[in-house]
């Protein structure tokens, strides 16, 4: 291993000594180290620290040429940024946990350090996790989403009627508060406090699940993600929300989206000790 680049959350004091240790044995292990300019001007100017043989990354990830790991600094939604800053690289990405839950991110900042070993070792394994890629009018910024797609009513309107086909077929009208679409990797996110299912994060699968529907026949659904997903949403309003990992946007009533498999993944780094189970164990306290 020879280049590591670093993105991290701007709330960090509490973890600086955990984070200036993991960043020393980088260096101090020949590893040339690159921290994306936000955490670097948070981690120098405003908590003061130093950071010899750390250099600030390119405005562009791709700029950086070949890249062999990314350490995400922070919770699950640092991990979600980070992944749209490396974008459609693939380079593999490693969740080092300051937040709370933090199923992307497993691995505990105190134990960091003591990870560069297996990092330069290779004792880790790698797994590829599939986005969603979004159609749609007005998408802002990265249209793709590692967690979920949702479609969801604005604050005066009482629900949406969300028209749904897979590829050329029609599959229902949920008439309901939302429309989930998830990943597996976003099965334990907004779609399980929506009563959706946990899914095996490596799973070729999306999990649609209605947002608070006004019928009980209305269930959550396991569908292959080879498919197109399409969605025209219609209500009394005059707008609904598109949300892609909570970056969200508002949209015309009757305006139809879709939802497909990207033409990339994101590659998750997992510890030998931080597989699912054992995330789900620890995280859902399973017995």
């Amino acid at each position: 291993m020879k280049k590591v680049a670093v993105y991290g959350s701007r709330r960090q004091s509490a973890y600086a000594d955990s984070i200036l240790k993991l960043l020393r044995n980088l260096v101090l292990s020949g590893v040339d180290v690159y921290m994306h300019d936000k955490l670097y001007r948070h981690l120098t100017d405003e908590l003061g620290l130093t950071l010899p043989g750390v250099a600030v990354a390119p405005g562009r990830f791709a700029d950086m040429g070949h890249v062999d790991m990314v350490l995400s600094i922070g919770g699950d939604g640092t991990f979600l940024r980070t992944a749209a800053w490396v974008g459609d690289c693939e380079t593999p990405i490693l969740g080092i946990n300051t937040g709370h839950l933090g199923y992307l991110a497993p691995l505990p900042v105190d134990s960091a350090p003591g990870f560069v070993d297996a990092m330069l070792a290779g004792d880790y394994s790698v797994e590829r996790r599939a986005l969603a890629a979004v159609s749609a009018p007005k998408v802002y910024g990265w249209p793709y989403a590692l967690n979920e797609v949702v479609v969801s009513k604005d604050d005066s309107v009482s629900m949406i009627a969300a028209a749904t086909r897979l590829d050329d077929q029609e599959l229902a009208v949920y008439k309901a508060d939302g429309l989930i679409v998830a990943t597996p990797t976003g099965s334990t996110a907004y779609n399980m406090s929506a009563g959706g299912p946990i899914v095996q994060p490596t799973a070729p699968v999306w999990v649609v699940t209605p947002i608070a529907a006004h019928s009980l026949a209305m269930r959550p659904m396991v569908v292959d993600n080879d498919v197109s997903i399409s969605i025209r949403v219609d209500g009394r309003g005059h707008t609904f929300r598109l949300s892609l990992d909570g970056r969200s946007t508002t949209l015309p009533m009757g305006t139809e989206i879709t939802v497909t498999r990207a033409p990339f993944d994101v590659l998750v780094v997992q510890p030998r000790a931080c597989g699912f189970p054992a995330v789900l164990r620890d995280k859902l306290q399973f017995v």
